[in-house]
């Protein structure tokens, strides 16, 4: 078997084929992506003259696949860079090359005998020892390796991705009987260890786990919606957020799937089964006749919903017009408003005797019921299933956890009391005293599987945070961070301030952990387990005081914060910051004087304070300038403007990357800082950087004077602002902001050349931010942010 995947092949290039071949990229696995030979010339080819016989004409389907790949939205590459690891080429000419991979991955069209003569041919070239896997979302896998070889059949196994392929974590891996342990153990740990995704062991039945139960989940809601006489927009304003679902909760999802593709999966399931389960799965009338219009959602503009300016309509599913949105209005959605925590909310939803609940009851009771009934067919235990719908359709808890959330006892009195039948284990579990599916024992979260509860096992790269502050306690805290100890002698500093925002109370806590970490340890993690790693600062603090004329105070928490990411950055030990998903304005200042950065793949970093009307306070423009000068050659000459160029480019156009491959190509993370697929593993790798630096002898960086371009350089920056204000693409008050940050990347008045000291650099910035926080302007920006959530052009 191979020890290692040095080279893999996609076999088939539409979304999903090219989707993996991106991710395969983006972890740096060299891809070589194959299709069909096209039958026929298109118009364009026969104009230029080309035959079937060219190689432009037979790589036509995949060559077409990859230039999709760089105008999909969201983007599947974390890099455009990342299409150099992708070959192309196709089933005739180049299948002979499968034999020069480790990985071979079969995504053509869901039809079980092309499938069987794809893996014939493959079984012919692929090398002994090669893993082979098909990504198919419901047909048999045992069936697909019928007649193969024995050094075939063991190493084949069903790998179902879950579109978008960068995006979704849940990664299905599918044995069959003649599937060899090595190769089941050695594609969980490259999973989640190399692709970042997290792993559930499924068995071979229609739809394997999430696509079973999340499908059911969806059924059922459309069967229940016609029957208690909902809209699409009623039962969408409850199924999303409300209840740990996302945001684009039922009739959105399916919009964004698309019908067609949404009945496909439901059809694998109701040919497969029986009785009630049938009836469930047997698609309604009505959407029948919307794939029959092209109302299949987002793809073809229309669908659940329908776009008119800038109003949203929804169907009505009776008349098949569309109305406009409707919500539904019920006491207890307010009262699961007001309750903390996703357990609380549901319980004041599913009891409540109005029309939320009773919808909210109906949906989620049946899919329920169908998870315990399906333990065993379609995955060995609980933790699987629950795992599967998190990480496949976002679910904030999974059925298991659901129920334990709403008291497992009570919804069972109430199951019961409707002439629902429960099924057997889960009676014999409540008659045998155990009133929960999961519990905390000393630090580790147990699971209740056939009579017994056992540990959850985890990838030992997994930290939970919130499990660590109730084993060992907390070193010290205030009300918006948490200074932890995480073993090895390595501190975390865990923001929890509302949005991870940055206010007096966490630069506070960033002095005391690094005076803490000084003492006793060896270095310190800034991390956390939030939505997002920080937004910036606290703004509505910043404007309140603005008001007010409060510049003093303003004055003093801009010099605390600059003073605080000094601190950070000459630390005698070293500090790693480890940012993930929004990482924006005061949350980059924090990332960039670190010893190192270890950044989640999916980062999105960016200086974005002009949004707001205000530059970057906390020392981000100087230290972004540093990033860019020392990633310059060393004993090469380069132009200092273009340097001062492309900051000041970068912070006036409040860039922020899509990915942390992107943040290193804006100057963000540097050469040495580390980039982790697996979000759940970003604390541990977050925390070997800490050890590796300590123990190579860690020494702070020496402080030098920076060279500035100064008057000359700043009039040459001014340049370009000015031209777009004549041009009318940005405002008067948009100039003003870049003639202030233009000065401040400049140094000032100074001959070009000139080498400054960074406190110069953070005077200028701050006397610069408090100019701009005293601007009408600015504070209509800042108002407009805060009440909209999106930047005011004034």
């Amino acid at each position: 078997m191979v020890k290692q995947i040095k080279k893999a092949a996609v076999l088939g290039s539409g979304v999903m084929g090219s989707g993996i071949a991106a991710h395969l990229a983006n972890v740096g696995i060299p891809t070589l992506l194959l299709d069909i030979v096209p039958r026929e010339l298109t118009e364009e080819e026969k104009a230029k003259g080309l035959t079937l016989e060219h190689k432009e004409v037979r790589n036509r389907i995949v060559n077409q696949a990859m230039q999709r790949l760089l105008k999909q939205k969201p983007a599947p590459l974390m890099s455009k860079e990342n299409l150099a690891l992708i070959e192309t080429g196709n089933f005739e000419d180049d299948f002979h090359r499968l034999s020069e991979c480790d990985w071979i991955i079969e995504v053509v069209v869901e039809n079980l005998e092309v499938k069987k003569n794809v893996f014939a041919k493959v079984d012919e070239v692929r090398k002994q020892g090669s893993i082979v896997s098909s990504n198919t979302s419901g047909i048999s896998i045992e069936a697909m390796a019928e007649g193969r070889s024995e050094d075939f059949r063991k190493h084949f196994l069903g790998t179902h991705f879950f579109n978008p392929p960068r995006y979704l974590k849940l990664l299905e891996i599918i044995p069959t009987k003649d599937t060899a342990p090595e190769v089941l153990a050695f594609m969980k740990e490259f999973g989640e260890n190399v692709l970042g995704k997290g792993v559930v062991f499924a068995k071979d039945t229609p739809n394997f786990i999430a696509n079973r139960i999340g499908t059911y989940g969806l059924l059922v809601t459309v069967r229940e919606m016609m029957k208690g006489g909902y809209s699409v927009g009623e039962v969408d304003s409850v199924t999303g957020p409300l209840i740990g679902r996302p945001k684009s909760a039922t009739f959105r999802t399916l919009d964004v799937v698309g019908l067609d593709t949404f009945i496909h999966v439901a059809n694998n399931v109701f040919e497969k089964v029986e009785g009630e389960e049938k009836e469930v799965f047997a698609v309604p009338s009505f959407m029948k006749t919307m794939v029959e219009k092209g109302w299949l959602g987002s793809k073809s503009g229309q669908g659940f919903f329908l776009k008119q300016g800038k109003d949203i309509l929804e169907l009505n599913y009776e008349t098949l017009e569309y109305e406009p949105r409707k919500k539904l209005k019920a006491p207890s959605i307010e009262m699961s408003k007001q309750a903390k925590g996703i357990a609380n909310k549901l319980k004041a939803l599913v009891y409540a005797q109005d029309r939320a609940g009773e919808l909210l009851w109906n949906i989620l009771s049946p899919v329920l019921l169908y998870s315990a009934e399906l333990l065993g067919e379609i995955a060995d235990d609980i933790v699987a299933i629950d795992r599967a719908m998190k990480w496949g359709f976002g679910w904030e808890l999974g059925p298991f956890e659901t129920w334990d959330a709403i008291g497992v006892k009570q919804a069972i009195e109430k199951m019961k009391a409707e002439g629902r039948s429960i099924p057997a284990w889960v009676e014999e579990m409540l008659a045998n005293g155990h009133e929960s599916f999961y519990k905390r024992e000393g630090g580790n979260v147990l699971f209740y599987d056939r009579g017994e509860y056992k540990a959850i096992e985890e990838n030992p790269k997994v930290i939970h945070i919130q499990r660590l502050k109730e084993e060992r306690g907390v070193i010290k805290k205030n009300s918006g961070a948490s200074l932890i100890d995480l073993g090895d002698d390595v501190a975390l500093l865990e923001f929890h301030s509302p949005n991870n925002a940055i206010g007096l109370d966490i630069v506070q806590m960033i002095n005391d952990a690094l005076e803490e970490v000084d003492r006793n340890y060896k270095g310190l993690v800034i991390g956390n387990q939030g939505k997002n790693f920080c937004v910036g600062a606290n703004l509505a603090m910043i404007l309140m005081e603005a008001q007010d004329d409060n510049y003093f105070e303003i004055e003093f928490v801009v010099r605390q914060f600059q003073q605080a990411m000094m601190k950070i950055k000459y630390s005698p030990k070293p500090v790693v910051v480890a940012p993930f998903a929004m990482t924006l304005g005061g949350g980059t200042e924090i990332c960039l004087p670190a010893s190192r950065i270890q950044a989640s793949s999916e980062t999105y970093m960016g200086l974005v304070e002009v949004g707001v009307g205000l530059i970057p306070g906390g020392g981000g423009n100087k230290e972004l300038y540093i990033k860019h000068l020392n990633s310059m050659p060393k004993g090469v000459e380069f132009d200092l403007q273009k340097v001062a160029n492309k900051v000041f480019e970068t912070i006036a156009m409040a860039k922020v990357s899509t990915s942390a491959a992107e943040a290193r190509e804006l100057n963000f993370l540097s050469a040495q800082d580390g980039i982790t697929m697996n979000g759940d593993h970003l604390i541990y790798e977050a925390k070997q950087a800490v050890l590796s630096l300590y123990e190579s002898g860690y020494k702070p960086p020496i402080r030098k004077k920076i060279p500035v371009v100064g008057e000359t350089g700043y009039a040459t920056l001014l340049l370009g602002a000015q031209g777009m204000y004549l041009s009318g693409y940005i405002s008067e008050h948009d100039l003003k902001i870049a003639k202030k940050l233009a000065y401040v990347i400049a140094g000032g008045k100074v001959p070009f050349g000139t080498e400054v000291d960074e406190q110069y650099l953070l005077d200028l910035e701050r006397e610069a931010f408090l100019s701009l926080v005293g601007e009408p302007k600015t504070q209509a920006r800042m108002q407009h942010m805060l009440v909209k959530g999106k930047p005011l052009r004034n």
